[in-house]
């Protein structure tokens, strides 16, 4: 461990900073994890992108396809791959709560910076505030390592600022990847002021959220490696301007994105996202593979349609 429980949320507010990626994993044709593919992807995040860390394992990682020993694998490779260059969170999220404090122990005696512990599924439950704030509190007081809230719809509710605010006084809590309405998550980041960074996956907010709410963390999604190349980083860009106080120009770049995020957009099929998100990577050089089930893949037709909204995105590779 770098730092120590009391120290994390001061740790966090100066490295866990910049622009973070949530990484897809490659699958061969087998389904097997494509290892070495994961691992050229992330040297080109890290390398030619200076993606400044890496969130492992999530929900674009197609975590709830994988076994517990994949995941752990999965852990070790982005920390030893990282190396010190990049950030490493890794998730943890499990419905099993026995499964994701295996998890987490396993990811901080494996070396990764930080873990993320989506809500759970709480069925049955009205008053969920005492219910979450006692899950954390369980999984502050059995690791040290720096942990991140995680609120999706995905769990049937949303996190409310009052009980996240509550939670972020525990310890060892330093960051909240809060997937919800802008109104509240702009509510969270007064409540808890530098205490920790609220962030969340909307690449077409970051800008505003930059200018308006002085976050200093975009935590995470596939943007950071799916508008940019190493010879166009337009995120990186206007995400420098924007630290500088340099709005207007950082408003100019990051406008001159929104074909790419537009033809993304248009030719995404709604039911086949992670496929979309592989075969985009390919088109940009970059190791897409398979989709595990239940994740469909891309028809050829489906393939073409991406294909010419890929070139006519005006992305330079």
């Amino acid at each position: 461990m770098k730092y120590s429980k009391h120290d994390a949320k001061a740790y966090a507010r100066e490295h866990m900073t910049g622009i973070w990626a949530a990484a897809l994993n490659p699958f061969n044709d087998d389904l097997s994890l494509d290892e070495s593919g994961l691992r050229a992807n992330i040297r080109h995040w890290i390398d030619d992108l200076d993606i400044q860390g890496l969130f492992v394992a999530g929900k674009q990682g197609e975590f709830f396809s994988m076994s517990i020993e994949e995941r752990k694998r999965n852990f070790e490779i982005a920390v030893d791959e990282c190396a010190g260059e990049a950030g490493v969170i890794v998730s943890v999220s499990d419905q099993s709560m026995n499964t994701a404090l295996d998890l987490a122990h396993y990811a901080q005696n494996c070396g990764a910076d930080y873990i993320v512990l989506h809500a759970p599924v709480l069925s049955f439950v009205q008053d969920r505030g005492e219910v979450l704030y006692q899950y954390y509190k369980r999984f502050c007081e059995e690791l040290d390592i720096g942990i991140a809230m995680w609120s999706h719809p995905d769990s049937g509710y949303l996190m409310q600022p009052e009980e996240c605010a509550r939670i972020a006084d525990l310890p060892n809590i330093v960051a909240i990847k809060y997937s919800v309405p802008r109104e509240m998550y702009v509510k969270l980041t007064h409540m808890v002021g530098d205490r920790i960074h609220v962030s969340t996956s909307a690449e077409h907010e970051w800008l505003d959220n930059i200018l308006e709410l002085d976050w200093k963390l975009y935590l995470c999604s596939s943007p950071p490696y799916q508008l940019q190349s190493t010879v166009d980083r337009r995120m990186n860009e206007y995400t420098r301007l924007a630290f500088a106080g340099q709005a207007d120009e950082a408003r100019r770049v990051f406008d001159s994105l929104n074909p790419v995020r537009n033809a993304m957009k248009r030719a995404r099929p709604a039911g086949k996202p992670t496929a979309f998100g592989k075969y985009w990577l390919e088109l940009l050089g970059q190791v897409g593979g398979r989709v595990r089930p239940p994740m469909l893949e891309l028809t050829d037709a489906e393939k073409a349609i991406i294909r010419k909204a890929f070139d006519e995105s005006g992305l330079r590779v």
